[in-house]
């Protein structure tokens, strides 16, 4: 069963507001275009520090979630680690569902 996360990142790329890869998500963080920057977990280290820097510099919302051999083909991006929306609105529903999920893993981690 799909997660919410990967449902609505499949909708933001149907609906043209998904961009994936590091040169284009990189591109679009300079041109002020990306709401959310999601990074996968495996994304080699120096270019998750690269995107990172390039995302607190200019103030985007990032989050560290998910695998690249998952959300890659969830969104049609097979092979891709890196993420952006475009669209506010997409990227609060997005944020809301990723945190959520990492609440509910913390909360069955406790149990």
């Amino acid at each position: 069963m799909k997660k919410k996360t990967e449902s609505y990142l499949g909708f933001a790329k149907k609906s043209g507001n998904l961009l994936a890869g590091y040169n284009t998500c990189s591109a679009a963080i300079k041109k002020g275009k990306i709401k959310l920057l999601i990074v996968c977990e495996d994304l080699a280290e120096n270019s998750m520090e690269k995107i990172l820097g390039l995302a607190k510099a200019d103030h985007i919302k990032y989050r560290i979630y998910g695998h690249s051999d998952l959300l890659g083909p969830a969104t049609g991006n097979p092979g891709r680690a890196i993420f952006g929306i475009t669209d506010s609105g997409f990227a609060d529903t997005i944020i809301e569902a990723i945190d959520h999920e990492a609440i509910e893993t913390l909360e069955e981690k406790e149990v």
